[in-house]
């Protein structure tokens, strides 16, 4: 392959999907390699930060999941702010269709999980691991089907991503909190006002938000709130004003705009990565495919593949007969068949609930297995789907040729 191809393969939108797959590929290797051992005490090693007699000491691992994850939440939480101020959810015609998809594509997977496992109340904490849709690997299966996809189909699952994506924050939020440390909590919001209050006086530099937004990240990682939620928290509270007293400075120059620009490629390329390395490596000795048929792995494979395509069809179906909304320009039921397919990629969002969800060693073998076996059974009939599906035009033509 030529440099220029590689270089345009590293910017396109199907990059960050590839390297997700790569990533996990490692994994799985690895962890059913005659070097698993080392696979496991790598994310096992305890790694600190100390200040004087204090310090936070956590395994490798929960250093990923607590800690870089904070980081992709605050750009996912810059994304959000972003797309709600000024984007594809600034208003009402906007956000309609992809809202009332997200929903439904929330909620049907989550009944096809607790149909599977309503049986086991711990089991059914698990209700929310197919409601979740990875924006990378899903925008990056649609990139690879190329032209064919009309534009207004990559605004609609980029939209419905995103909102899935603050559903899964809400219930992150909600359900996944352990106890309660009503001192550090205390300490969160203070370090909440004073985010507000910079925001209030004017401050648009980046420097004192992250400074404030690391002290809020170990305050809410120690008041056993997820310490996730404190970079969305982060994102919520940057400006989107540019900083000076140019009234007609660049909307690129926002502290917002910044940031985003800044993180994107460290969380393409770097966090999202090392988080399907930590976490996608699934050891399989003794293990058969008689497994992804027991319930908790059943119920997230078919809330993922099952789930989430009847939720996001049968809810825009009724919305757009119903008058309520349009459909996206341009597209035919079938391609937007082919995306609701692809909202069934789970992946990194359905991994990181698995874990809030189970933290006993017991059950992680069977929800990655029927999160890695979901998503790929989503990826794959989705890119089918979409590859043969003929645009509107050409769909057109075809009946006329018929008649």
């Amino acid at each position: 392959m030529k440099i220029p191809a590689i270089r345009a393969l590293l910017h396109g939108e199907a990059a960050a999907g590839l390297i997700l797959v790569i990533a996990a590929a490692i994994a799985m290797v690895w962890a059913n390699s005659s070097a698993a051992p080392l696979y496991d005490a790598l994310l096992a090693l305890p790694v600190g930060i100390r200040v004087g007699d204090g310090g936070l000491v956590k395994p490798l691992v929960l250093w990923i999941n607590d800690g870089l994850m904070a980081v992709f939440f605050l750009y996912v939480g810059l994304e959000i702010k972003r797309e709600v101020r000024e984007g594809q959810l600034s208003s009402r015609a906007r956000a309609t269709l992809p809202g009332i998809a997200a929903v439904g594509g929330m909620v049907a997977p989550a009944l096809v999980y607790a149909l599977f496992n309503h049986d086991d109340p711990q089991r059914l904490n698990g209700w929310a691991i197919p409601a979740a849709t990875d924006i990378a690997f899903a925008i990056g299966v649609l990139a690879l089907a190329g032209s064919k996809v009309p534009a207004s189909l990559r605004v609609f699952l980029l939209a419905l991503a995103i909102m899935d994506d603050l559903g899964a924050i809400i219930i992150i939020a909600a359900f996944y909190t352990s106890q309660i440390s009503s001192g550090a909590l205390g300490l969160a919001a203070v370090a909440l006002l004073a985010l507000a209050w910079m925001n209030i006086i004017g401050v648009r530099r980046l420097a004192p938000y992250l400074l404030v937004g690391a002290f809020l990240w170990v305050c809410v990682l120690k008041s056993g709130v997820h310490a996730t939620l404190a970079g969305v928290a982060l994102a919520f509270a940057i400006p989107m004003t540019p900083g000076g007293a140019d009234p007609k400075a660049s909307a690129k120059a926002t502290p917002l705009a910044v940031l985003e620009h800044a993180l994107h490629p460290w969380v393409t390329f770097v966090i999202m990565p090392v988080f399907a390395l930590a976490n996608a490596g699934v050891p399989l000795a003794g293990v058969s495919l008689g497994v992804l048929a027991e319930p908790l792995p059943l119920g997230i494979m078919l809330g993922l593949f099952l789930g989430k395509q009847a939720g996001v069809m049968l809810t825009a179906w009724l919305a757009v007969r119903a008058g309520v909304c349009a459909m996206p320009a341009g597209a035919t039921w079938r391609q937007f068949y082919g995306v609701a397919l692809l909202t069934g990629i789970g992946f990194t969002m359905s991994l990181f609930i698995g874990n809030l969800a189970f933290s006993s060693p017991e059950y992680a073998v069977e929800v990655r297995l029927g999160v890695l076996a979901g998503s790929i059974a989503s990826a794959l009939a989705g890119y089918l789907v979409l590859a043969t599906a003929p645009r509107r035009g050409t769909a057109r033509v075809s009946r006329e040729a018929a008649a």
